[in-house]
């Protein structure tokens, strides 16, 4: 009971609309629903899961570690065991040979990569962004007298982004010599599925709310945290933290509410015109958008576990979790047939060839710039370059794609990003005291 009250509360807050663009019946039709993909393609990923799980406990219960021999020996003990590493053994090393480089720390040096990274921030993920919602929102080959058609298969778009991603991690981690490490490869598992289904939600929530509503719920799903938090587990928050979340829900509420409404539908599931209706976009929005927030926040914790535990590189996690990716949705998307559907999808388009060829450029270079941005000025400098992103995301969509927003959804996304700043600020004041109260006791 209270989960649904939780989810009732999220509802309130989250009302979301259906786009302006209502989704043609050949698209809307049962098998391409985005219920009944999502139950094709955990049958996909279960017959790699189920399988793995099965042989990964026979291994352990039989102590494999410990009597097991051969050429897979070592394979399997990474895959399943982990290897010993002794602290000494954990620190990164320079690779043979390469020149010793002097790090330099002015502040005037410091504030130039600063802006280097903040730029590459924007521009890998503006673009990122953009190119997205066209994939996603927009038809192709459309003409004059000519019917266009979208592109539906998000799991394709998941593996193409995850394909590039892991070919990056490899070039770095071959060039550049990495910490040896105790993790066993099969836990990056974890992290990769929810990493995927975070990404097919995103992509699959396009399809029934505008990108510029995807970008606020986004930026607002702390609010869904505390919530869950305080019903499910009574946890208790900070003064500062329920007036921002009461700022972010009004903000996001302005937005809504300058946003119009869809075309007009009834509610029996479709309309005469073959499109979803109000209610059938709006509760599937909804959904889609808490999925991606569910699964996202696991991944962040499950990451963060693992670098407490085994003192990993980012570049080593960037590798683990894109490999178990690239795993999953490769086999999901051949019993299915989807590789043949994109590529025949690509031959008839070319410029969705392009599209998804930059889209992966974007994800694979935005990953970079976010491990190296966090490990250099920390998560606070991070959180605010990506909260200035998620604005000039919002504005960008509604100039290229006009998206309508009136005067109130402006003060909207206005009132959002100012509960942000003065989220971070509070945080990142409290994180100083804490210390310097922390340091005066110990003295």
């Amino acid at each position: 009971m209270k989960l649904l009250h939780a989810f009732a509360l999220c509802a309130l807050l989250f009302p979301i609309e259906a786009p302006p663009v209502s989704i043609p019946l050949s698209q809307s039709s049962w098998h391409s629903f985005w219920l009944f993909r999502l139950t094709i393609n955990l049958i996909g990923y279960s017959t790699v899961l189920v399988p793995a799980y099965f042989l990964i406990q026979h291994l352990k219960k039989i102590k494999y570690n410990e009597t097991g021999s051969g050429i897979c020996f070592p394979y399997v003990m990474t895959c399943v065991f982990g290897r010993d590493v002794a602290v000494a053994d954990s620190q990164p090393t320079s690779s043979p040979g390469a020149p010793v480089v002097e790090t330099v720390s002015t502040p005037r040096y410091r504030g130039f990569v600063l802006l280097c990274c903040a730029a590459g921030l924007q521009a890998s993920y503006l673009t990122w962004g953009v190119i997205q919602e066209r994939i996603m929102t927009r038809e192709y080959g459309k003409q004059d007298g000519v019917p266009g058609e979208k592109f539906t298969n998000s799991q394709f778009l998941v593996f193409v982004n995850r394909l590039l991603a892991l070919t990056v991690a490899g070039i770095y981690i071959t060039v550049f010599r990495q910490p040896k490490h105790s993790c066993p490869l099969y836990r990056f598992s974890f992290a990769s599925f929810s990493n995927i289904m975070s990404s097919w939600f995103q992509y699959e929530a396009l399809k029934f709310v505008s990108f510029p509503t995807q970008v606020l719920g986004k930026a607002c799903k702390v609010i869904p945290v505390m919530l869950m938090g305080k019903v499910v587990s009574g946890n208790i928050y900070e003064v500062y933290e329920w007036v921002t979340a009461g700022m972010l829900s009004v903000g996001i509420s302005l937005f809504l509410l300058s946003s119009g409404s869809g075309s007009a539908q009834d509610s029996s599931g479709l309309d005469s015109a073959g499109a979803y209706s109000p209610m059938v976009a709006s509760f599937s929005g909804l959904i889609l958008m808490l999925g991606y927030m569910a699964f996202d926040s696991f991944t962040s914790n499950w990451q963060g576990k693992l670098f407490k535990v085994h003192k990993m590189s980012s570049i080593q996690m960037m590798f683990g979790v894109n490999l178990f990716s690239c795993i999953f949705t490769s086999c999901s998307l051949l019993e299915q047939g989807g590789f043949f559907e994109a590529f025949a999808f690509m031959m008839k388009h070319w410029d969705f060839a392009v599209h998804s060829v930059i889209l992966s450029i974007c994800s694979a270079v935005g990953q970079l710039f976010i491990f190296y941005t966090i490990s250099e000025f920390g998560a606070v400098i991070f959180t605010i370059i990506m909260t200035l992103r998620q604005a000039f995301a919002i504005l960008l969509s509604c100039f290229i794609y006009g998206h309508p927003v009136g005067l109130l959804g402006i003060v909207g996304i206005l009132v959002v990003f100012i509960a942000l700043f003065l989220r971070i600020y509070a945080r990142s004041r409290k994180s100083v005291i804490n210390k310097t109260a922390s340091t005066t006791t110990k003295v």
